[in-house]
């Protein structure tokens, strides 16, 4: 059994529905980002934080990815070109979704307001406009990135499309848009949602 410590509405979520799909048993602690809990499991108090046979391992990215290989689903297999591809998508959703998503929170209500640049972020909506087309040049067919397997690269891209939707970005692709609407449509999404 697995310990999951962060709140659902953070990055916790990727690794909750990644412990859905799995079917694997958790608990959950409740912990808020920087709360005195989060602390106790991580020196930075970021959330989640998981308690795997005695260890607490920390990122939800590296998490999950440990998670679908221990437990051979969610993922291709390690050194193929496929997993290279998968591995491939999941930086640059990273790299051009989440570090853009993140710095605009960090820009609204995360820094000291007196460190705030409140007018960064039309820049950042253009550019998370520009990687949501460039991403979607990249997508192969099939319902998810990578054809017919869904992956943890789609758990990442998937909770970074409802973040751009609650944080005002919105979404430009049409694809994206019916790839979210799948997306939502899974099971394991579902009863990772709710609370």
């Amino acid at each position: 059994m697995y310990t999951l410590i962060g709140l659902t509405k953070t990055r916790t979520f990727r690794v909750k529905w990644a412990l859905e799909e799995l079917g694997l048993p958790f608990t959950q602690l409740q912990a808020a980002p920087r709360s005195d809990e989060a602390m106790e499991y991580n020196p930075s108090g970021k959330v989640p934080a998981l308690i795997a046979d005695g260890a607490t391992l920390t990122d939800s990215t590296a998490i999950i990815t440990f998670l679908a290989d221990k437990h051979n689903g969610l993922t291709l297999k390690a050194g193929s070109l496929g997993r290279a591809r998968q591995d491939g998508f999941t930086n640059m959703i990273l790299d051009e979704f989440d570090a853009v998503l993140w710095t605009a929170a960090r820009h609204s209500f995360i820094l000291p307001e007196e460190k705030r640049v409140p007018e960064v972020k039309d820049s950042l909506k253009w550019e998370f406009a520009r990687s949501e087309a460039t991403l979607v040049a990249q997508m192969g067919d099939g319902p998810f990135l990578m054809g017919d397997e869904f992956t943890i690269a789609d758990i990442v891209l998937a909770h970074c499309l409802d973040w751009a939707i609650g944080a005002k970005f919105g979404i430009s692709q049409t694809r994206l848009k019916e790839y979210l609407s799948r997306i939502h449509k899974r099971p394991a999404y579902k009863t990772a949602r709710a609370d």
